[in-house]
């Protein structure tokens, strides 16, 4: 007898119990055997014989062919919802508390469902492919998915629900009247192909349990590379559904209980409420009702038909591994994005910001990642699936990773598309009470790539700063750079992002993740970076920052600043000028630009914002802040300032700068009058000279 035979056929026999409701108890009595016997063939430690088999076939109602088969006796079982009872001891929760550590905005689910779905890649040699369906249902399309999902045992607790004083309770009540007055709904699926799937057992450990059943459990298929590490992003699944509902379809990479595909359950969160005399704690999930007397009646998932998931809205387009999530009711709390072409553009730049780096490929390795978003109304296609391409909205930064791929950057840039690389040195501190790394810690060498911004870059001199799968933790401005530096964009890859090996590599990717907070938006001090880290983490953080600094500058400082280099969105060239009257003496020092950054806004507005570092002096600065519009040839016309605003150490008085003596540094921004420009603001570039104000002050 084959050992895995008897596993698969133990398996198979314990899911038919459940699913006919035949204790083990009663199959032994049945069959005139004991339980010890039956419970010998669940185990996997021993298989009936053949004519044993037969006599089971005929208890379960089924033909012999199925036992051999292992198909299902019972095709699919009545599916309800199952909701928690409440707590015991009397405590509530008036929502889940990991849905608040992340704002409900789109862009906040791409980073977090995407990253989730990157780092849960199947096949390494190939990408990971992610997409985005947007789907507003209205009429019967509506009222058949209602029905599938059984709304109407849904209705009293989300009235009841609703009823409550708290935040949760208040959105909900909106979306349940937006719902009633509309009749309309929007879907959300996201979608990822080649992923290991939510393998695992129902209640045990496992990648369906970390998602479907638990809070702060990061299951991840590779926990060293992984960009995610607590275990929240998935609740940004359910803090995008007005309504908190979440629906799941699974292809898996390793079977469960003799099956692979279309393991579907749904998870619904909300408040605690009391419905019928009887207080629930808040989630409650979708499914068939277990049979097991350790779990009977809860709602567990269950191998659907595929007419099942088409009803469900969760058809997958292909049979690879993978996750497919429906939220119900999907929402931009942010307010940006309210139309269906509002959201899917959001979605597209949102994939396009927050992977571009996953989704470029060299010449000896594919992509990490590809991505797509399509929307639909009623089946009916509104816009084509838009493949997210990186090179439109990032080509310079797409440049820089590729070239570094395929081996082709420089030690110093002496020509127009050219990319520099640089190592930047990062010291990781030893870990508490251990050894690893030597006393004194590890040194890594990350890699810091720089080439001149593209004409289409808007946000210029910037690091995009990553590890693990190429997961953008930050984006930093680095400090005193030099004044008439070219426009320039920088990828600073540390730890796996270097696409190098080794122990060091290793250490500073546990490193940097222990000092990233839950959004994973920043390296700084943590709880986990103090716990964990010898004293002097964050010293090395710092370090590291001022090393990066150190390497961009080292890059820029190397190549001569010509003006007529061709179009960029921003140059930087600031005049600054002391205060003083007719006759006074020259001022103390020299004032020099500490920071310079510049967007153009959504209705062609250029804002502006400068940091001043000023010189001691005895004398207030008076400074008036220009906006030109560069041209080729001619004078520079002057484009008038919409707004000025003082931000730091400084105060606005009639269109100027104002400084008090002894300031040291100050900052101000700016946003100028789109009426007053003579192209768009996209395509121009933008000059702030920064003069001595006429008059002087006093």
């Amino acid at each position: 007898m084959d050992d895995q035979q008897s596993s698969d056929f133990g398996t198979w026999l314990g899911r038919q119990l459940r699913r006919t409701g035949i204790n083990q108890t009663d199959l032994a009595a049945q069959l005139g055997l004991t339980r010890a016997a039956v419970s010998a063939w669940i185990t996997g430690r021993a298989e009936p014989r053949e004519e044993v088999k037969r006599r089971i076939a005929a208890i379960l109602g089924t033909d012999t062919a199925s036992v051999y088969n292992l198909a299902d006796v019972i095709a699919e079982r009545p599916r309800r919802w199952h909701h928690r009872p409440a707590h015991a001891d009397g405590g509530r929760e008036y929502g889940n508390v990991a849905a608040f550590a992340f704002d409900a905005d789109l862009a906040v689910l791409a980073r977090e469902a995407t990253q989730n779905s990157l780092d849960e890649r199947y096949e390494l040699a190939k990408p990971i492919r992610v997409r985005y369906t947007l789907h507003e249902v209205t009429g019967e399309h509506l009222e058949a998915f209602q029905a599938a999902v059984r709304w109407h045992e849904l209705s009293d607790h989300f009235e009841h629900a609703a009823s409550a004083r708290q935040k949760v309770s208040r959105s909900l009540r909106a979306a349940l009247d937006d719902l009633a007055r509309d009749r309309r709904l929007l879907l959300l699926r996201i979608d990822d192909f080649n992923a290991y799937g939510l393998t695992g057992p129902e209640y045990d450990d496992g990648r369906y349990s970390a998602v479907v059943r638990r809070q702060l459990d990061s299951h991840k298929s590779d926990s060293f590379r992984a960009g995610g590490s607590y275990g929240l992003g998935k609740a940004t699944l359910w803090a995008s559904s007005r309504f908190g509902l979440v629906l799941i379809n699974s292809t898996l990479a390793v079977p469960h209980e003799g099956h692979i595909e279309r393991r579907v359950i749904g998870r619904l969160e909300l408040p605690w409420r009391k419905v019928n005399g009887e207080a629930f704690a808040g989630p409650a999930w979708f499914g068939e009702l277990d049979t097991e007397p350790h779990h009977k009646d809860i709602a567990r998932s269950w191998w659907a038909e595929e007419q099942t998931v088409r009803d469900l809205y969760l058809d997958r387009a292909t049979a690879e591994p993978g996750t497919s999530f429906l939220i119900v009711g999907a929402h931009d709390a942010s307010g940006d994005a309210n139309s269906l072409p509002e959201m899917h553009e959001k979605l597209v730049n949102s994939l396009a910001d927050g992977f571009w780096a996953a989704m470029v490929g060299g010449h000896a390795a594919e992509p990490l990642m590809e991505a797509s978003v399509v929307t639909l109304r009623n089946g009916q296609i509104v816009i084509p699936e838009q493949r997210v391409d990186p090179r439109e909205r990032h080509p310079a930064l797409t440049r820089a990773l590729q070239a570094y791929l395929n081996n082709e950057t420089v030690r110093e840039l002496t020509s127009g598309e050219q990319v520099a690389s640089i190592d930047v040195p990062l010291t990781v501190p030893p870990l508490r009470g251990g050894t690893r790394g030597g006393s004194k810690g590890a040194e890594h060498e990350a890699v810091l790539l720089l080439t001149p911004a593209a004409d289409s870059d808007i946000r210029l001199n910037r690091v995009v700063c990553m590890r693990g799968n190429r997961m953008t933790v930050m984006e930093r401005r680095p400090r005193e750079l030099p004044l008439g530096a070219a426009p320039f964009k920088a990828v600073l890859l540390a730890g796996h992002a270097t696409g190098r090996t080794g122990e060091d590599v290793a250490l500073a990717e546990q490193f940097l993740r222990a000092s990233e907070p839950p959004e994973h938006d920043r390296w700084g001090r943590t709880e986990e970076l103090s716990s964990l880290y010898e004293r002097g983490a964050l010293s090395r953080l710092e370090e590291f920052r001022t090393e990066i600094d150190k390497a961009v500058r080292s890059l820029v400082g190397r190549r001569e600043s010509k003006r007529g280099d061709g179009p960029a969105v921003l140059r930087e060239l600031l005049r600054l000028d002391a205060h003083g009257q007719v006759g006074s003496r020259p001022p103390q020092g020299v004032a020099t630009v500490r920071n310079v950054s510049a967007t153009v806004e959504a209705d062609g507005a250029w804002q502006v914002r400068v940091d001043l570092r000023l010189p001691e002096t005895d004398d207030p600065w008076l400074l008036t802040p220009v906006a030109k519009f560069d041209v080729r040839s001619g004078g520079r016309p002057v484009v008038s300032w919409k707004l000025l605003t003082p931000a730091e150490n400084c105060r606005i008085e009639g269109g100027s700068v104002l400084i008090d003596a002894g300031i040291r540094s100050a900052t101000f921004t700016g946003v100028t009058d789109p009426s007053t420009h003579p192209v768009k603001g996209a395509y121009s570039r933008l000059v702030i000279d920064v003069q001595k104000a006429r008059g002087g002050a006093e």
